[in-house]
């Protein structure tokens, strides 16, 4: 029997063998600090290449050198970036895999920025963090071009895909919600408008049949946190402004309140399903879905299009092919090298 999780799919331009992705997590290995993917990043991305990941999403790469999380974060905020981002999506393609780059700015969540920007001047909870500065229309505006510069950088480099992270408490996060964006400018009065003209600015970047992803937090855990109404309403603004698919994540605006995130397996594959059947877009679930068994349900039932495996896929580098055996589906992404082990 022919399984849903190893059909092939084309997302607008893009062909992709298999509807398992590698979802972006940093690594924190940028010993140089400079920015650059180094001989770490090479291995750690080809390998799941070689394992047969239909997509691979790159970890979070910041705008802006205080937009990293840490100073151990990859950026793009530099042409001098490029080179090195441009080695390991050839190698990546070399072993007939696809890889995109996920695009961000940490905003209050920038551990190393003396001074971290945000929407408004609000401090995230814990020591790790500082109080923000607010930044100005002006500066709003600024940041927008950033992201449209790292998007030719990463066009220019041969991703195969772009995805804008506007999930976790980052800062796109940050402007669509109400707790975190008290402004009285036109970025305050339409939460959707940073994030609509980031997009903007991205898709004038890119090839015409290249899509876009967007990650988005579809509830937050905060008490007065937003909820999948208002992730839905956000969506669809995105959407007309030239977003391709989601990848549908939830909460990282702050400690959880009342509500707790599900924490088991699948828990937040209603939320994608949600979006997929408000907007009729393809949507990448994500979320303790490393069972293959689950992964496939997923897959089968039209919850998802896609799913993202994160943690079961660092410690498996080969957990797609894995997955095919366990499914008793063919596997035919198996390097030559390695056949005689299965």
């Amino acid at each position: 029997m022919t399984q849903k999780l190893f059909a092939s799919y084309d997302l607008k331009g893009l062909h992709i063998n298999n509807r398992i992705v590698m979802a972006p997590m940093c690594q924190y290995s940028v010993t140089a600090k400079d920015g650059k993917p180094n001989e770490w990043h090479y291995v750690h991305y080809l390998s799941r290449a070689i394992g047969g990941t239909g997509l691979i999403i790159m970890e979070m790469t910041d705008v802006d050198p205080d937009g990293r999380i840490t100073d151990l974060d990859l950026g793009i905020w530099s042409d001098e970036h490029i080179p090195a981002f441009a080695k390991i999506i050839d190698g990546v393609h070399a072993h007939n895999g696809k890889i995109g780059i996920q695009i961000a700015h940490a905003g209050r969540k920038a551990e190393d920025a003396a001074v971290p920007i945000a929407p408004s001047a609000i401090k995230f909870p814990g020591s790790a963090y500082k109080m923000p500065r607010a930044l100005t229309t002006e500066e709003v505006q600024d940041v927008v071009q950033k992201f449209g510069h790292a998007a030719r950088r990463a066009v220019q480099a041969g991703v195969d895909t772009i995805e804008l992270h506007g999930a976790h408490g980052y800062l796109i996060h940050q402007f669509q919600s109400p707790l975190t964006n008290k402004r009285d400018d036109i970025y305050g009065q339409d939460l959707a408008r940073f994030g609509v003209e980031v997009i903007q600015a991205v898709k004038k970047e890119m090839p015409s049949d290249m899509p876009l992803i967007f990650r988005i937090s579809a509830v937050e855990y905060a008490d007065g946190g937003y909820d999948i109404d208002h992730a839905i309403e956000l969506s669809k603004a995105y959407q007309a402004a030239g977003v391709d698919a989601f990848h549908v994540s939830s909460g990282g605006e702050g400690p959880a309140g009342e509500r707790k995130p599900g924490n088991y397996p699948g828990y937040q594959v209603p939320f994608a399903r949600k979006i997929r059947e408000a907007l009729s877009v393809p949507v990448i679930a994500v979320g303790m879905l490393e069972d293959p068994a689950l992964a496939e349900s997923v897959i089968g039932s039209e919850d998802a299009d896609f799913v993202a495996i994160a943690r079961g896929m660092l410690r498996d580098p080969y957990w797609a092919t894995h997955a095919a055996i366990t499914l008793r589906s063919e596997p035919n992404n198996i390097p030559k090298q390695y056949v005689r082990a299965y």
